[in-house]
C-alpha cells in the first residue's frame, strides 16, 4: 500500500503537479477502477471515502490529470465524458445492453487505412470503439 503511495506521488510530481490530498484521491480512484467513471461517479467515490471534494475540485483534478498525460478522456457515449488512467494506446467495447466498458488491447483491432483522407489532414491519433452485447448479457438474454 504505501508503495502504491509512493508511486502516485512520484508520477504527479513528475508531470510538475502540485499533491494535494484531493488530487491524489482522484488519481489513486482512477488507477484502481477498470469501468471508465463519469467525474459524477468519482465524486461519489470520494465523498463516501474522504477526503471530501466538491465537484468543482474533482473535474479540476481531472482536467490537470488529463493536461498532464496522466489520465484520458473518453467518449463512448453522447453527452458523457468517462476517464482512464490507462493511457497506453488501446481501443474499448460497449455494451449496448448493460452500458459495460472494457478495453481492448490495441493490437486486436487490424489497423486503420488512414491514407485516402483528404489531403491537408493531419491525423494525431484514433482509437476505434465497438458496439455490441457482452457475453453476460447476451447468455442472459
Amino acid at each position: 500500500m504505501e508503495r502504491q503511495v509512493d508511486q502516485v506521488i512520484q508520477a504527479l510530481r513528475a508531470k510538475k503537479l502540485r499533491v494535494t490530498p484531493q488530487r491524489f484521491a482522484v488519481y489513486t480512484n482512477l488507477l484502481g477502477r477498470q469501468d471508465h467513471p463519469t467525474a459524477e461517479q468519482i465524486l461519489g467515490d470520494l465523498n463516501q471515502n474522504g477526503p471530501q471534494s466538491s465537484q468543482a475540485t474533482v473535474y479540476s483534478s481531472l482536467q490537470a490529470l488529463r493536461d498532464a498525460g496522466l489520465v484520458r478522456e473518453v467518449l463512448l457515449e453522447e453527452g458523457v465524458c468517462r476517464y482512464d488512467a490507462n493511457v497506453a494506446p488501446h481501443h474499448h467495447f460497449r455494451c449496448r445492453a448493460c452500458g459495460e466498458i472494457e478495453d481492448i488491447e490495441w493490437d486486436m483491432v487490424s489497423a486503420v487505412e488512414l491514407g485516402n483522407l483528404r489531403p491537408g489532414l493531419k491525423v494525431e491519433g484514433y482509437e476505434v470503439t465497438v458496439h455490441g452485447v457482452c457475453d453476460r448479457c447476451h447468455t442472459s438474454a
